[in-house]
This record gives C-alpha cells, structure tokens and sequence, in this order.
C-alpha cells in the first residue's frame, strides 16, 4: 500500500472530493503537565472543537522549571479510551526503546482504536536516550540506526518472523497482534535536510514550527526527497494568554531552552544544561521560534500561512502554563475560522 493510500485508509475524514482538509489538534506536554491533568486536557479540547490530539514522548524535560516526565505510552491508552480524538506519538526506537517493542506498543494501540493512532519516528535527542549509558552516536549513525528500526517496525506490522544483526539486533521476532491497516509511520525532521532524507521512506512529515522561509525550505527538501502527495503535519509552537506580557513570560519561563539549533538540542544531555544554556535567551528572541499574542486573530494569520504551505495537520502547544484560556478561545474563534479551510491534494 503506498504512503498515501495507507494514510487515507488510516485516517478516512482526511480528504474529501480530492482536497485535504486540515484537523487541528491539541498537543498533551507531558514535560510540563502531570498525566492526569494532561488526560482532562484532552478531554476539555476535544469538547471544545480539537479533533486530534499528539503527545511527546520523554524521559526528561526541557526544563527543571517544566518539572514532569510521564510515560507517554501509558498515558496513550488512556487518552484514546476517554475521548474520541485521533492521537500520535513522536518516538525514537533504537537506544532506549528497543524497535520491536515500539512496533508491539503501537500495533496494540492501532488495534484497540482503529483509524485513530499514529507514530512518527525520530533519531532523538541525548537529554532522553543518555539513560541507557550508551555511546551518544553522531548524527549519520542515528540515522542509520532509525532507518532499519523503521525497516523492522513495518516488517513486523506486515506479520514477518524479523531476524536483523544491525545496528539493531533483532532474534526471530513476530507479532501475533496486529491491527487491520499499520499504523502512519511518520518521520520527523527540524532541518531541511532530515526532511529530504526521509521523504523516500516515511509516510508523511512532521515538523515544527518557523519563520516562514525556514519552513518553506523544509516543505521543498521533503517533497524533493519524495514526500509529495504524503501529508505533512506541523507541531506549532504558540504563546497565548489574556495580554501580550503574560504571553511572552510564559513562553520565556517555559521554553526559552527550545530555540536553539537541532544539533544543540540533540546532545545536551540534563535539563540542567537545557537550563545553564536558557539563561543567555532574552525574551525577545523567543519570537519567530514561538508564535506570541494575546490576539487570536494574529494567530488564525499565522496557522492560515502553515496551511498555505501544504501542512493538513496543525497540533498547537500552547507553551505557557495557560492551557483552559488557550482551549476555550481557540475552541471559539480560531477552530471556526480554519475549519472550512481545504488544501488541494497535490498541495499535501
């Protein structure tokens, strides 16, 4: 089944007469959010119009000051039982998860919520994989490393006995319990030339959010590396409260430690380093990393440019610890104004 097909099939609301039409999602920040509070999150955004939901999947947290690390396939289960939303996870098999086993816990998943859970897969970053005490591989073997773990994933959705001496070592693995279609194997990049690479073998792209340009190169590299026609999801990173002030010191407290380069977020190793280097962001230079306003209507600008770019799928994390406000304003304005909204296929 190609990548578009199998998405479709996935995710059957997804087109309608040749047009991609755009879900909104609500994404569940298990760094800076308990999971109990995180499950009536969900809850309250699927009641307030959200029709799809993404969780991150970490052992640390960016920040100290964030302060949570649940385990984000637990909290899965729960999440798809008490709300009707779709669900992704953003994962990275190869150190500290071995792949057969990211491959049996999203099997499960898919087979208990048909059509309503997918994965995407990353060569992930040393503050979550250092645990294991492992050598810290450079960038290239991580990307080896997750393709063959991708390769073994999907042989094992398929219903192979997968035997691999690689980078990942796999011994006459099969499962038993395997959902009717395998779930979209979504492959995650932050810069252009990760998104090339993984146009030829993922299912679709995910990214976050940049300056336009930026984002506009990212866009191309993956549909040059054979992405076009698969769906494109954007995590979009946003500030919203009652004023501009609240907005921008909620994102400087909580995610300052964000915007720095791919390769710096990948090998620090502590969120205390996450911290150290944090201290030299001024709050100024949070913007174009993270959207900031208290005007919804600024906001509905910038996700209506994402959706110009091709992205069908927006999950927007509301950095800042004002995640009720942030729910049930856009819930009233900014879901309504994007809802109509369709992309042509071509565009995906």
């Amino acid at each position: 089944m190609k990548s578009d097909e199998l998405h479709q099939a996935t995710f059957p609301e997804g087109r309608r007469g040749g047009l991609a039409m755009v879900t909104i999602g609500y994404h569940a920040s298990h760094e800076q959010f308990p999971p109990s509070a995180l499950l009536n999150l969900v809850r309250v955004a699927e009641s307030a119009g959200f029709q799809a939901a993404m969780s991150s999947d970490h052992f640390h947290p960016w920040s100290s000051r964030q302060g949570e690390s649940g385990f984000a396939w637990s909290w899965l289960g729960a999440a798809l039982q008490a709300t009707s939303l779709t669900f992704g996870v953003v994962s990275a098999p190869g150190q500290r998860y071995h792949p057969a086993i990211i491959a049996q816990a999203a099997a499960t998943l898919a087979e208990m919520f048909p059509n309503r859970f997918w994965i995407a897969v990353g060569s992930g970053q040393l503050l979550n994989e250092g645990i294991t005490s492992e050598r810290w591989p450079a960038k290239a073997e991580r990307n080896a490393r997750l393709r063959e773990a991708a390769d073994i994933m999907r042989a094992l959705w398929a219903g192979e006995t997968v035997t691999r001496h690689g980078r990942n070592t796999v011994e006459e693995a099969h499962l038993y319990t395997r959902p009717a279609h395998p779930p979209p194997l979504i492959g995650a990049a932050i810069t252009a030339e990760t998104a090339e690479w993984i146009g030829g073998w993922a299912d679709g792209l995910i990214t976050v959010s940049k300056p336009p340009d930026e984002l506009k190169k990212v866009v191309s590299a993956f549909h040059r590396g054979g992405g076009k026609g698969k769906p494109m999801y954007l995590k979009v990173q946003i500030s919203y409260a009652e004023s501009d002030e609240e907005a921008i010191r909620g994102a400087w407290d909580q995610w300052r430690n964000n915007i720095f380069a791919s390769s710096v977020l990948a090998n620090l190793r502590t969120p205390e380093m996450f911290d150290a280097a944090g201290e030299m962001v001024s709050p100024d230079r949070l913007h174009g990393h993270v959207n900031i306003s208290a005007d919804a209507d600024r906001h509905i600008e910038w996700l209506g440019a994402y959706m110009d770019l091709g992205f069908t799928h927006l999950i927007l994390h509301n950095v800042n610890r004002e995640q009720e406000r942030f729910i049930r304003d856009f819930g009233k304005k900014v879901i309504p104004a994007l809802a109509g909204r369709a992309i042509p296929a071509a565009a995906g």
